[in-house]
């Protein structure tokens, strides 16, 4: 599929990954339609920031993935849906739930369904490396058991199956997007690399984290977001799922030296016991296979993870960035 001049629309494109996604379809010359999750402050999230030309090329569309009505409302006209909107810290789904199935499942389900009835030529449903649990093998390829580890990973696996059924069921063509650790500017300030980070440009000498062992694959969100757009273009890929990996890994200790080499080499790091996950669901390794991803496609690794860093905590000095996360506190 030819992407230029293609109507598009992006869920979640108010949040990190998305809103990335969105500037890099509108040098696509895509004709974008920005989802953005409503509220009352009349936010668009990290749409807010881009530049005033950008912004002037965007339908933005405020509504609740949650809300079927206002999901076909969106995909009028559209030929092309990008589904990233999602509800995705792990330690908010242990205590609601709820919320996470409202959102993943029935969220993933109103794409869908409005997708089947307004015939949408290409719908891309955004999974995540955490449906495969701890690898059984490495490196973790698209056929590795899914194993959910809680209950986030639980309403991904859900929604994937939701995706791939209308697949099957009434040949939707849908492709099942499946990024691994991405990090860079705008991440939320659960994650971890903006945790290390923040608190370091915060001026603390010891810094706070959970698990130092768990290993992860982490690539660069520009790379992310070009993965997802060499995947819209394959349409050998339709009915499949496919990873977006670095096929590295690198244990949270380890990356937490690195940051800290980069910010304040005399910083130290002490674990907190309420940033540690129930033991049975840590998810211990991750390192996938990007293997598919280069054979039917033209994505390369632009961003090598040194460089990658480099980059997240430039962003992060500027003022007008850095003071929009909380560091003194765990973000959940």
């Amino acid at each position: 599929m030819n992407l230029k001049n293609k109507k598009v629309l992006v869920t979640g494109a108010d949040g990190f990954i998305g809103s990335h996604l969105v500037q890099a379809l509108l040098k696509e010359n895509c004709s974008v339609r920005a989802f953005c999750y409503y509220n009352s402050f009349n936010s668009w999230g990290w749409l807010d920031t881009l530049a005033k030309d950008e912004l002037e090329k965007l339908d933005i569309f405020t509504g609740d993935v949650r809300d079927p009505n206002g999901v076909k409302t969106a995909m009028k006209d559209i030929e092309v849906v990008f589904h990233l909107a999602a509800l995705i810290a792990i330690p908010y789904s242990y205590h609601s739930p709820d919320s996470y199935v409202d959102t993943n499942i029935r969220g993933t389900l109103n794409i869908l369904q409005s997708a089947r009835e307004l015939q949408i030529e290409r719908v891309l449903v955004t999974s995540t490396s955490e449906v495969y649990g701890t690898a059984q093998y490495v490196p973790i390829d698209e056929k590795h058991p899914r194993q959910p580890q809680s209950p986030y990973s639980a309403t991904k696996i859900a929604a994937d199956c939701m995706a791939e059924s209308f697949y099957r069921s009434f040949n939707l063509p849908v492709t099942i997007v499946r990024p691994f650790n991405t990090y860079g500017p705008r991440q939320s300030a659960r994650a971890v690399i903006p945790t290390i980070i923040t608190q370091l440009l915060n001026g603390s000498k010891e810094i706070q984290l959970g698990d130092l062992f768990p290993t992860r694959d982490l690539l660069y969100v520009a790379d992310t977001v070009q993965g997802f757009i060499e995947i819209a273009k394959s349409d050998a890929l339709i009915g499949e799922e496919i990873n977006i990996a670095s096929s590295s890994e690198i244990s949270v200790g380890d990356l937490a030296a690195e940051i800290i080499q980069q910010i304040n080499p005399g910083a130290s790091i002490k674990q907190d016991q309420q940033r540690m996950r129930p033991e049975k669901s840590e998810v211990y390794r991750l390192f996938g296979d990007n293997k598919k991803l280069h054979q039917h496609t033209n994505w390369t690794q632009q961003y090598p993870m040194k460089e990658g860093l480099r980059h997240t905590i430039e962003w992060f000095k500027q003022s007008r960035n850095l003071e929009k996360y909380k560091a003194n506190i765990y973000n959940v």
